[in-house]
């Protein structure tokens, strides 16, 4: 598993196939459904955590590429329709390149476009589910494939319907699934704006770097650099030669909180932001419908005013990433077990601090915290 994931860390794995078709990606999993084989289908291995003594499954790679996109001037849209192991930045790169909007603020983001909706990812106020229109997956409980439309995909803040399906029966159909989802993703639809200006800016960090307002609109090519810059000046654009990159990402996710639990819990000095419903945006670009009654807090700023430092660790070679508090990294030689630790002590601390109960992001292969 530490070949096969951007953390390098995890033990070995008792079989590994690469799936170049559909068909086989399909064949291999059904396979070992029908075997009583755990299977893990994996794409760039960027959202997960694998323990030390790793997977006595079948590790199903996803090596498909390709990116079909069709544009219409009449309706000044585009529909693109990608396999699950494409590699999410190229789809990026090619949507800015084409001048299809709404992506931009995505760039960097490592993984494959499999992963997008099952995570609902997002960055920099912009989430995958503003473009996403439907995803055709492999259902292993009804054992055929199926197309899921945007709303049946139940997409929220770091989630979705598929992932639920891991850990919560009613959306497994009956049952738990893991550490593969009941429904595997197969190939993402999307459907983009025509335009070379970038959606309205959102997020204040990115306004600043850009140098114009919150809801400003720019070249989305000037969007697609300042956010691989800022991206990169946090450590979270991979590079083998910068051991902050040897993470997955941000490793807790950021805390929504009821309002009077905010209040009652947090300081007034700490970060409180509105949460949006990406999922109600009426049109591509517009801005996301605020929920009322919730709050989200930075899990960056609770760490760090918990004591805990960039680059703080515990003596072993897992620590705080020196560029960003909130990513774990392996600076060299680190074990699953390691990270565990060090996520577990960051965990602790804030909820001492703050009482708050940080969320990890990542996938945890045959551990836990």
């Amino acid at each position: 598993m530490a070949e096969l994931t951007t953390l390098r860390v995890g033990g070995p794995v008792a079989a590994y196939v690469e799936a170049s078709t559909e068909a086989e990606l399909v064949d291999a999993v059904r396979g070992a459904d029908d075997a009583g084989t755990p299977v893990l289908v994996l794409g760039g291995g960027s959202n997960l955590l694998a323990a030390d003594a790793g997977f006595d499954g079948v590790v199903v790679r996803d090596a498909r590429r390709g990116i079909a996109g069709q544009a219409d001037s009449s309706c000044a849209g585009a529909n693109l329709t990608v396999p699950a192991g494409q590699p999410w930045d190229e789809v990026v790169a090619t949507a800015v390149a084409e001048g299809w909007m709404g992506v931009e603020a995505l760039s960097g983001i490592p993984g494959s476009t499999g992963a997008t909706p099952v995570q609902n990812v997002g960055a920099y106020g912009q989430e995958v589910a503003e473009t996403l229109s439907s995803v055709r997956v492999y259902d292993r409980l009804e054992r055929r494939t199926r197309m899921l439309a945007v709303g049946e995909l139940a997409l929220g803040y770091r989630t979705s319907l598929l992932k639920r399906s891991l850990s919560d029966a009613t959306a497994g159909g009956g049952r738990t699934w893991g550490p593969t989802p009941r429904y595997v993703v197969l190939e993402v639809s999307f459907q983009m704006r025509l335009a070379t200006l970038s959606a309205p800016v959102r997020y204040p960090e990115l306004a600043r770097r850009l140098g114009v307002e919150v809801g400003a609109r720019v070249p989305a090519a000037e969007v697609r650099e300042a956010v691989l810059a800022l991206r990169g000046g946090k450590g979270m654009v991979l590079d083998a030669a910068d051991h902050d990159t040897w993470s997955a990402g941000s490793f807790f996710t950021n805390p929504i909180l009821p309002v009077a639990e905010a209040d009652a819990q947090l300081p007034p000095e700490a970060p409180r932001y509105p949460v949006t419903d990406h999922t109600r945006i009426g049109q591509i670009g517009a801005a996301a419908p605020v929920v009322e009654g919730l709050v989200k807090t930075s899990a960056a700023w609770l760490i760090s005013h918990a004591g805990f430092d960039k680059g703080f660790g515990l003596g072993a070679p897992a620590t705080l990433s020196t560029k960003h508090a909130l990513a774990l990294t392996n600076r060299g030689g680190a074990t699953a077990a390691d990270l565990l630790a060090l996520a577990r002590a960051v965990r602790d601390g804030v909820r001492e601090a703050f009482g708050v109960t940080l969320v990890p992001e990542p996938v945890l292969l045959g551990a836990g915290l």
